[in-house]
C-alpha cells in the first residue's frame, strides 16, 4: 500500500514538512588533503545527499573564523574561511546542489562575533570610537567584580575585563566570542546587510544560531538561581535560569525584521536554534504566525533517549503552547551525543521512523543514515573547548563530529591515506561506510532512503494535522500519533519498550475509522500481526496504518 504522492518542492512553502540534512563541513569530505573537510569535498558528495530523498542541506558555519569554536566565532560575515575554500567554491556548491534539487541553508551566528572581528577590535579601543557601543560593555561593580551574576555556557562568568576600556564585556559563550549589542540600531542593520549578501549570492535560507540570545536585559538584572529539581531533570551544571540574558521581548521585533527581509526572496526560509531554561514556549512564540521564523528547534528531542512517555510529554507541551507554530524536529546534531547511542544502536531506524511520523519539518545529521554511534575519544584527541574545559564529567561534542565514513579504509575515505584527519576516524564506524551499505539492498542506508521517500511523498505526513495519543490509551512503552489531512488518517505507532512480548493495541479505542486501516509497507519493519481490531506490535518495531 502506498501513501499519497504530493511533493511540492517548487512552492515557496517547500520548507513546511521538509527534511533537511545537516553537514558539518570540517568532517564531511576532505578534498585538498589537509585533514579538514571543505566545500569542494561537500560538492563531490552531494549525489549521496540527494539519494537520501531530503529537500535541503544545512551547512554548519563556513564564514571566516579563528576557529576557537569551530566557526561559531565569526571574524568576517561575508567570506568563506580559507580552510573550507573560497566564495567561488561556495558558488559551485550552490550550483551543484540546486541542479540536484537540493536547497542550501547556511549557518548564521548573529548573537556574537569573534574577538578578532574588526568590529570588536575597534570597539575595545576606547569608549568613544564609532563602534564603542556595538558590543555589550559594562562598568565593574564598586569592588571591581563583574557587573552581574550571569554565567557562560562553557563555564565561569559571562564577563571578561578589558584593561583598555576598564570595563567588562559580555560573552554568553567563550571569552573570545563577545556578544553584540542588539539594542544598537547600527548593529541590527549591519546584520541585515550581511544576510542580504548571502541571499543575493543565492542561498535558500539560514539556520540562526542561538536565536533567542540576541538581546539582553538593559538593566543587567541578576539571573535567578535554578532549583535542585531543575538540575535533576537533566541540567546538572545549570545553577541559574537564563531569564535576563535570553528571550527578551525585543528579540521578536528583530525576528520580524529578518522575516521581512527573507520575504523579499520568495522561497527562502529560516530555522532558529532555541536554547535557554524554558525553550519550548520560546520556540512556539518565535514561529507563530507568518511574520517571524519559519521553523525552530530546541534540545528537548535532541536529548531524548527513546522513552515513549518522555516523548509524549515534550510533544504534548509544544501542542499546548504552539498549535499554530512550526517545529523542526531533530534527534541528532553537532552539539549532542548521536541518537544511535542514546536510543540504542539497534534502534537507529526505529528512531528515524518515529521522527518521520511527526508534524513539522525534520533535520537529519550527517551519518545518521548510516547508524553512526557516538565516537569514543581519548582526552588528547579532543578539540572541543567545552569538553577540554569540563573533562571528564563532560566529554564535549567531538564524539558526534568525527569524520564521515565513505569507505572502510583507515581514514574512512574522508581524507587521503597517510593524512591525519582533524579528529580520528572512529574504527567501529568503518564497517558502516557508505560504500558497504550501498552494496547491501537491506542495509540501514537503503531503509532510510525508503523511509524518507515515504515521508517526502506523503501529503499527510508533510502537511497534515496531528493528534498525539495519550499514554493512557496505549500499552506501556508504545508511542503513537494520528496524522490527518481531509478525511484521510494515518496511524503511526512505535513500540519503544523492551522485552519479548508484543504490545496489544485496540485500534477501535483510539479514534473512529482506524478499524479500516491497513499496514503501510515500512522499510526495515516487519508487518504487524492483527486480529480484528487488535494490533500486535513487537518491541523495537514501528507500524503505520493508512485507510484504503
Amino acid at each position: 500500500m502506498t501513501l499519497c504522492q504530493s511533493r511540492q518542492d517548487t512552492r515557496h512553502d517547500w520548507w513546511r514538512g521538509a527534511t533537511l540534512y545537516q553537514i558539518y563541513p570540517r568532517s564531511f569530505v576532505d578534498a585538498n588533503g589537509d585533514g579538514i573537510g571543505d566545500l569542494t569535498g561537500i560538492t563531490s558528495r552531494l549525489e549521496h545527499v540527494a539519494s537520501l530523498n531530503v529537500d535541503a542541506i544545512w551547512l554548519s558555519p563556513i564564514c571566516t573564523s579563528p576557529m576557537d569554536d569551530f566557526g561559531y566565532d565569526v571574524s568576517d560575515y561575508r567570506d568563506v574561511d580559507p580552510m573550507f575554500g573560497t566564495l567561488d567554491d561556495f558558488r559551485a556548491l550552490l550550483e551543484r546542489a540546486h541542479a540536484l534539487g537540493l536547497k542550501v541553508i547556511i549557518d548564521q551566528v548573529l548573537s556574537h562575533s569573534s574577538d578578532q572581528h574588526v568590529w570588536f577590535q575597534e570597539s575595545r579601543q576606547d569608549r568613544t570610537n564609532p563602534k564603542a557601543d556595538w558590543y555589550v560593555w559594562a562598568n565593574p561593580r564598586p569592588d571591581g567584580s563583574a557587573p552581574n551574576n550571569w554565567l557562560a555556557a562553557f563555564g565561569g562568568p559571562a564577563w571578561t575585563f578589558d584593561s583598555r576600556r576598564c570595563q567588562y564585556y559580555l560573552h554568553n559563550f567563550l571569552a573570545s566570542q563577545p556578544d553584540l549589542n542588539f539594542h544598537h540600531p547600527e548593529v541590527r542593520e549591519a546584520h541585515l546587510d550581511n544576510l542580504r549578501f548571502w541571499l543575493e549570492l543565492g542561498v535558500d535560507g539560514f539556520r540562526f544560531d542561538t536565536a533567542n540570545f540576541y538581546f539582553h536585559d538593559r538593566k543587567l538584572t541578576d539571573n535567578p538561581p535554578s532549583s535542585d529539581a531543575y538540575r535533576r531533570r537533566g541540567h546538572p551544571r545549570s545553577y541559574q535560569l537564563l531569564t535576563h540574558n535570553t528571550d527578551q521581548p525585543e528579540n521578536l521585533t528583530y525576528l520580524e525584521r529578518i522575516r521581512a527581509l527573507l520575504d523579499e526572496y520568495p522561497g527562502s526560509t529560516s530555522v532558529g536554534e532555541i536554547g535557554g531554561s524554558n525553550p519550548l514556549p520560546t520556540m512556539a512564540a518565535y514561529t507563530r504566525g507568518d511574520t517571524r521564523l519559519h521553523m525552530a528547534y530546541t534540545f528537548d528531542l535532541l536529548d531524548s533517549t527513546g522513552e515513549a512517555a518522555a516523548l509524549y510529554r515534550v510533544l504534548s507541551r509544544f501542542v499546548e503552547i504552539g498549535d499554530d507554530a512550526w517545529p523542526c524536529w531533530a534527534l541528532s546534531n553537532h552539539d549532542v551525543a548521536r541518537s544511535a547511542s542514546r536510543w540504542g544502536e539497534d534502534r537507529a531506524l526505529l528512531a528515524l521512523t518515529v521522527l518521520c511520523s511527526l508534524r513539522g519539518s525534520l533535520c537529519l545529521y550527517q551519518g545518521e543514515e548510516l547508524g553512526l554511534s557516538e565516537a569514543e575519544l581519548a582526552y588528547e584527541d579532543l578539540q572541543d573547548p567545552f569538553g577540554i574545559n569540563l573533562w571528564p564529567e563532560v566529554k564535549g561534542r567531538d564524539g558526534c563530529r568525527t569524520p564521515m565514513v565513505w569507505d572502510e579504509s583507515a581514514n574512512g575515505g574522508f581524507c587521503p591515506a597517510g593524512v591525519a584527519p582533524w579528529l580520528p576516524v572512529f574504527a567501529p564506524h568503518r564497517p558502516l561506510a557508505v560504500t558497504r551499505q550501498d552494496a547491501a539492498p537491506d542495509s540501514l542506508l537503503a531503509q532510510v532512503r525508503g523511509l524518507l521517500k515515504r515521508r517526502g511523498t506523503s501529503e499527510t505526513l508533510r502537511q497534515g494535522d496531528q493528534r498525539l495519543i495519550a499514554p493512557s490509551e496505549l500499552p506501556e512503552g508504545v508511542f503513537g500519533v494520528i496524522r490527518t489531512i481531509g478525511e484521510r488518517h494515518l496511524l503511526c505507532l512505535a513500540h519503544l519498550g523492551h522485552g519479548e512480548a508484543p504490545a496489544e493495541i485496540a485500534l477501535d479505542g483510539l479514534a473512529d475509522g482506524l478499524q479500516d486501516t491497513q499496514p503501510v509497507d515500512l522499510p526495515g519493519m516487519p508487518t504487524p500481526t492483527r486480529q480484528g481490531s487488535i494490533l500486535q506490535l513487537m518491541p523495537g518495531t514501528a507500524a503505520w496504518l493508512a485507510q484504503h
